[in-house]
């Protein structure tokens, strides 16, 4: 039965024996479906990925039933773990066999800006000093790890991986990321690259 209320939810999963395996059943059925509609589009993502992913996501709901605070249907809040889930595994799978160290270790000395080809030269021109101002301040501004660790979430690597090869862990790489955003736009601030001016140019 999937049509529970919230309550009825919390219930049934928080019970023992038939009644919690029957919970727990229905709610993997949910997420199967949920998943397998949210990643019908995505390459890489097969049933036996979307199985996994339900099995997964199973543990991590039922080890947080007491943060569901009832603002949303039960079974929504579930299926966004469940997608978050499964994107985490998505994007291990995607870097388990790229090495960080090529990816951050390339010069970047000339910056290069796509821009539209009907932009007005002056905005590319802008654009062009600006972007040169971000990698001279990434540069100069940053230490070895926040330079490492800046250009590999640039390059879309989960924090997880980053913090594998540092040695460390997802709260240390946050900590070190957040001191890094701040170091960098100081370092922009003294440059007169404002903020504001990243967001209009870049928009």
């Amino acid at each position: 039965m999937t049509n529970r209320s919230n309550d009825s939810w919390i219930a049934d999963l928080s019970a023992d024996g038939d009644r919690r395996d029957a919970a727990v059943t229905d709610l993997r059925a949910v997420l199967v479906r949920g998943l397998r509609q949210a990643f019908k589009t995505t390459k890489r993502v097969d049933e036996a990925f979307v199985e996994d992913s339900a099995q997964d996501s199973l543990v991590a709901i039922l080890a947080k039933l007491d943060q569901f605070e009832g603002r949303s249907k039960f079974t929504t809040w579930a299926l966004s773990i469940g997608v978050r889930t499964a994107i985490s595994e998505l994007r291990r799978k995607r870097w388990k066999d790229v090495s960080l160290a090529d990816i951050t270790a390339e010069d970047r000395s000339e910056a290069d800006v796509a821009v539209d080809d009907t932009e007005r030269v002056e905005v590319s021109a802008e654009k062009q000093e600006v972007f040169t101002s971000l990698l001279d301040a990434i540069d100069k501004a940053l230490t070895d790890k926040q330079k490492f660790a800046l250009r590999a979430e640039l390059a879309g690597v989960p924090q997880a991986r980053i913090a594998e090869d540092l040695g460390s862990n997802r709260n240390a790489v946050y900590k070190l990321m957040h001191d890094a955003r701040k170091k960098l736009l100081a370092a922009l601030d003294e440059r007169g690259v404002t903020s504001e001016t990243i967001s209009e140019l870049f928009a």
